[in-house]
């Protein structure tokens, strides 16, 4: 037997006398036709979707350098820091800066050299040799900018659009909107850095006021992709079958009751989705099907690139599956950021990465995937073009780069720029509403058309803010 809940309000006035009105006006709409059907019970919130317009990219995998990477030392050259380096930073640019401390933190050449690349000839670091030879693929945003200096509020912006905690997260907004082709895999999938979650953790990949069926399923390589996913080894494949099925006919009784309430069905929908994943999530994270070529392509095997190496792969395997979403973070909760050393901590992130991320592109690329695979690089923020403790550098969250490849996104060129020293978005500024915009126009969506009402009012990922960057688009 159920245990009757407490009634809500709409129960109460239903019981009450206004109930008597409800059944008049439901005649009176049922009689006009305007009365909406009862929602089915156990429906699929992730069955495939169309968009608004013919898309370009179809799915995402979304790199997230994790605590800062300094555009000035990686994408965005600046002869300027080179001319002026060990001087003061100008008063022309330090309005954000006091006096004292434009005196005590002067600029810092880039770290490596800037080379023109590919035969587009975009400038990229010494830093990313081999990211460096898919330069011809790469679109530079080099204007983009934020709201927030501090890290937890800045990785929510760059997720989720606001820098307060708890909003839908880009992922769960592009399942939202399109679902996805695999039924026997979450449709948002994040790979974290096994070091260490990222600063302001999990509520990053949420949903936020979204069901939560949308929100972002941790895995990680190995025998074990996602925890606590295997049955006893005592329970048979029909035994667990037949158990299923009768906690769905019983839990279908029980939304039914309840008013199909969403954050039940999203639940009832996760334990099917489990169930299904049991022999789907392992194949996925199984390398025996790849060549040793294609390991080797990775750095799987060598000691910096093996790690985030299996997880770029992962995510190649994952989306040519049909998961819709793959969000990868490199960097523990500290990552990218290199207050007192820029040479050694990006050094060290670099040469982890740098190899793994052109494996993915040219991958991609060579499985038919790259035309319609929306790849995003980039981090929270960029760094500021003045020293920090010498040699390391502070947050910038007023001017940085994120990079775009694939996906409908034109390769070669650099859109956007900082001002003659990469401290603040100077020309064809980027906010982080209008990545958001470009990024949903690319996957066939009017960000102001996808929407989901909440609180009174309709909520979207950008806002009441963003415009599509169409320059940039093919």
């Amino acid at each position: 037997m159920f245990q009757q809940a407490p009634p809500n309000r709409r129960d109460f006035l239903r019981q009450a006398g206004g109930g008597f009105g409800l059944i008049a006006l439901s005649a009176m709409l049922r009689q006009d036709g305007l009365l909406q059907a009862a929602p089915p019970a156990l429906t699929n919130p992730l069955a495939p979707q169309k968009p608004h317009f013919a898309a370009k990219a179809k799915r995402v995998i979304y790199l997230f350098l994790h605590g800062g990477p300094s555009h000035v030392d990686l994408f965005d050259p600046k002869p300027d820091l080179i001319k002026y380096a060990g001087q003061p930073l100008p008063e022309s640019f330090g309005a954000v800066m006091t006096r004292r401390k434009v005196a005590a933190n002067p600029l810092l050449a880039p770290i490596k050299k800037f080379q023109p690349r590919g035969q587009s000839g975009l400038e990229i670091s010494d830093f990313l040799p081999h990211l460096s030879e898919c330069a011809d693929d790469l679109c530079i945003l080099r204007g983009c900018h934020g709201d927030s200096v501090n890290h937890p509020q800045s990785v929510y912006q760059m997720n989720t659009g606001s820098i307060l905690m708890g909003k839908p997260s880009l992922g769960s907004w592009v399942t939202y909107g399109l679902g996805t082709e695999n039924q026997n895999m979450p449709a948002f999938v994040v790979l974290p850095d096994p070091g260490g979650g990222a600063k302001g953790g999990p509520p990053a990949w949420g949903s936020g006021f979204l069901p939560a069926t949308y929100q972002g399923t941790t895995m990680r390589p190995g025998k074990n992709p996602i925890l606590n996913l295997q049955p006893q080894p005592q329970i048979s494949d029909a035994q667990q079958r037949a158990t299923l099925d009768l906690v769905r006919k019983l839990n279908a009784r029980h939304l039914e009751a309840r008013d199909n309430d969403g954050e039940l069905e999203a639940r009832i929908n996760a334990y099917e989705l489990a169930y299904r994943m049991q022999s789907t999530a392992p194949e996925i994270v199984d390398f025996k099907q790849e060549t040793a070529e294609t390991l080797a392509l990775y750095g799987i095997g060598e000691p910096d690139t093996n790690e985030f190496g299996m997880r770029c792969l992962l995510a190649r395997r994952m989306i040519e599956r049909g998961v819709r979403f793959v969000q990868l973070y490199s960097g523990d909760t500290n990552g990218w950021d290199a207050h007192n050393n820029v040479a050694e901590n990006h050094g060290l992130y670099s040469r982890r990465t740098d190899k793994p991320m052109a494996a993915l592109l040219k991958d991609l690329r060579r499985k038919g995937l790259f035309e319609d695979t929306l790849v995003i690089l980039g981090g929270e923020f960029g760094r500021m073009p003045m020293s920090e403790q010498g040699t390391g550098r502070d947050h910038n969250p007023w001017g940085y780069s994120v990079i775009l490849a694939g996906g409908g996104v034109k390769g070669g060129m650099a859109y956007g720029a900082t001002d003659a020293v990469g401290l603040r978005a100077a020309e064809n500024k980027v906010h982080v509403h209008d990545l958001h915009a470009t990024i949903l126009h690319l996957l066939g969506f009017n960000h102001e058309q996808l929407t989901y009402f909440n609180n009174g009012r309709d909520e979207r990922l950008t806002d009441v803010a963003g415009h599509v960057v169409k320059e940039i688009l093919t």
